[in-house]
């Protein structure tokens, strides 16, 4: 499939199968995720894959225990695969999802955050290729603002100036594969 068709297929998938990625592609996901574009090249972003499905429920629970609500535009996602943003009775930021990747990024630079979503975009399409499902959960800020939080990015060998920018959890699709929605046609234009 070209590169094109790819990007159109993939969805952001928030209900997943009881069922273990193997360590084999998440090794190629993260290392898809050094290769993204990256401001000067100066390769900032760590990542930190994540096996351990109640270690990832975990960090799922911490991810929702301050989400504010109050903050949200819009209140409407996904009937097939519901967010936080549609159910509030979901617990967990990470829906589930048997991995994950947590995007570290140093915290005083100036383009971390564009860094770490855009290593995270690029697991998202090394993953699909690889026949998984991902989505990217933001809050990763807040998830470990915690003495636990901290405990644990020590513990993982994350530097004190780095920061967590976004996660990925990666999966198998629970449920059929979504299809797209319409694109709205303000979004592109081309000025000659």
């Amino acid at each position: 499939m070209e590169l094109l068709e790819q990007i159109k297929a993939r969805r952001s998938i928030r209900k997943y199968q009881d069922r273990q990625i193997s360590r084999a592609d998440l090794e190629k996901i993260i290392e898809a995720g050094t290769y993204a574009s990256n401001a000067g090249g100066g390769q900032r972003s760590m990542i930190v894959g994540v096996r351990d499905r109640d270690l990832v429920e975990r960090l799922g629970r911490w991810n929702m225990a301050r989400f504010d609500r109050g903050r949200l535009i819009g209140s409407y996602v996904s009937r097939e695969q519901p967010s936080v943003i549609d159910d509030p009775t979901i617990k967990s930021g990470f829906y589930g999802a048997p991995s994950l990747c947590v995007v570290f990024a140093q915290k005083d630079f100036l383009f971390s955050i564009p860094d770490a979503f855009c290593c995270a975009e690029t697991m998202l399409m090394e993953a699909f290729d690889l026949g998984l499902s991902s989505c990217i959960v933001s809050r990763a800020e807040e998830t470990f603002d915690h003495a636990a939080g901290a405990a644990l990015l020590r513990e993982w060998g994350v530097p004190e100036h780095y920061i967590a920018r976004c996660f990925v959890t990666l999966g198998y699709c629970d449920g059929p594969y979504p299809e797209p929605k319409p694109r709205k046609a303000y979004r592109a234009k081309i000025i000659e």
